[in-house]
């Protein structure tokens, strides 16, 4: 990589802004949850507990993700990044499993009208994790961090559950005693929505975590790289996984059979630095050669 910050140092960063806010945003909620009556929107503020703690492991997650190699880590720290990206999914899941099982408990019992004020509350809430969810989304696909990303979606969850929450509240102010329950409906059905984007965090790390091919585009791109190199006749394999920020390739390509050793070592390294070069995100290429005949 360059001497630019790593993108995983630059992930951390964002993170930092979401960390601030959920702290600050699970501390108002709780406070006007018990204070406006209104138990989907307590609801909501253990998911903002749920996701400050997820967010302080994904900042340490892209931290240890950018160290360099080491004896014990010689590929280096890069799946660091893609685990913290599943432990967010496993929390995302898990919040949305208390919320919805905690919204039918409370759709047995009675309960009170909830206070008008909540709505303004909840107005701000939703504007705040709106701006927050656009600005972390753009900077995870800057830095192309399946964890960044999946931190954005916390925040694009957060905003579901509190218009849920909005409309319930609303329905209920509206309709009197008799729609109070609209508060829990509408946590429930955020709920849902909630394990959704759980699912699509996790799944896309859990498959980096297992190096899962790259897109074919991503393949033939290196491919048609190495082919630039002077003395490449042909591309038998390529293989290309991601470790985090950074790609891995295995390339075996064709030269002439008579060529000697020295020669097919030096047109292997000239591979090698070409996809390096054209491809910074690229750490490293295991070049193999194979004979034309």
């Amino acid at each position: 990589m360059s001497n630019k910050l790593h993108p995983a140092l630059l992930g951390a960063k964002t993170t930092i802004l979401g960390i601030l806010a959920n702290l600050m945003l699970f501390i108002l909620k709780i406070f006007v949850g018990f204070a406006g009556n209104s138990s989907a929107l307590i609801a909501d503020a253990i998911e903002s507990a749920g996701d400050f703690l997820t967010s302080i492991i994904l900042y340490f997650g892209l931290k240890a993700s950018a160290q360099p190699p080491d004896e014990d880590h010689p590929y280096g720290h890069g799946k660091a990044e893609p685990l913290a990206a599943m432990v967010v999914g496993v929390a995302l899941f898990g919040a949305g499993i208390y919320i919805g099982v905690e919204s039918i408990l409370a759709l047995q019992l009675p309960r009170p009208m909830p206070k008008a004020y909540t709505l303004y509350f909840l107005g701000v809430v939703i504007i705040v994790k709106g701006l927050l969810f656009r600005y972390i989304d753009k900077r995870g696909a800057d830095i192309k961090s399946a964890a960044v990303k999946g931190d954005a979606l916390h925040h694009l969850s957060d905003v579901i559950v509190s218009v849920a929450v909005f409309t319930g509240i609303s329905i209920a102010l509206l309709g009197g005693p008799a729609y109070a329950s609209a508060d829990n409906w509408a946590a429930l059905v955020a709920s849902v929505v909630i394990l959704y984007n759980s699912y699509k965090i996790f799944l896309p790390a859990f498959s980096e975590v297992m190096d899962k091919a790259q897109p074919q585009e991503v393949v033939e791109d290196i491919k048609a790289i190495a082919m630039k190199v002077d003395r490449v006749k042909e591309i038998e394999k390529c293989f290309v996984r991601k470790m985090g920020f950074e790609y891995f390739v295995d390339i075996h390509i064709v030269v002439d059979g008579n060529l000697s050793v020295k020669e097919g070592h030096d047109i292997a390294h000239r591979v090698k630095d070409k996809i390096r070069e054209e491809r910074p995100n690229v750490y490293d290429v295991l070049t193999h050669i194979e004979p034309d005949n």
